[in-house]
């Protein structure tokens, strides 16, 4: 599966892979040296945490690079009145009498704690490109779903404020 996502998120993402090829590895390195010097490494808590923290630099590189080399490139915008990415959604779900409010974001940067929901969610795919008022069934599995209306739609961009989602 490729992974949609914009100029923007593919700019954080190489900005990121610099920092860490540049600022982290060299430190990783450095820390691997001091602990290796430390001596006896059967024994060396030190050399093993310095070792399993300069693999995981490296692994968080390569996902990135991997991430931008399969992306697909899709555009942050939307007509007027439709829902489109980065805008800010009032959400009716029928079942629970409940309003909530998310932001459509894509997959990198979803983080429903946030209140950011991502394209490829089950929501986030049902509710794209919808227009107040439309009552929309979001399908959680074959046999199970929802219904929301949408209430409000609120245009926003990307104001990059929004972490890439990491480990």
């Amino acid at each position: 599966m490729h992974d949609r996502l914009t100029k923007g998120d593919i700019k954080k993402m190489e900005e990121e892979i610099e920092y860490r090829k540049l600022v982290v590895r060299k430190e990783a390195i450095e820390a691997v040296k001091e602990a290796r010097a430390q001596g006896d490494l059967s024994e060396n808590f030190e050399y093993y945490a310095a070792k399993r923290d300069k693999n995981k630099n490296e692994s968080r590189i390569r996902y990135l690079e991997r991430m931008i080399k399969t992306a697909q490139v899709i555009e942050d915008t939307s007509k007027e009145d439709e829902v489109g990415l980065y805008n800010t959604v009032e959400l009716y779900f029928e079942e629970e009498e409940e309003t909530e409010t998310y932001r459509l974001v894509t997959t990198v940067r979803g983080n429903t704690l946030n209140g950011s929901v991502s394209i490829d969610s089950p929501i986030g795919k049902a509710i794209l490109g919808k227009k107040v008022g439309n009552r929309v069934y979001v399908a959680v599995s074959e046999n199970a779903g929802y219904h929301v209306v949408i209430q409000k739609i609120e245009k926003t961009q990307d104001d990059g404020t929004d972490k890439l989602r990491g480990f």
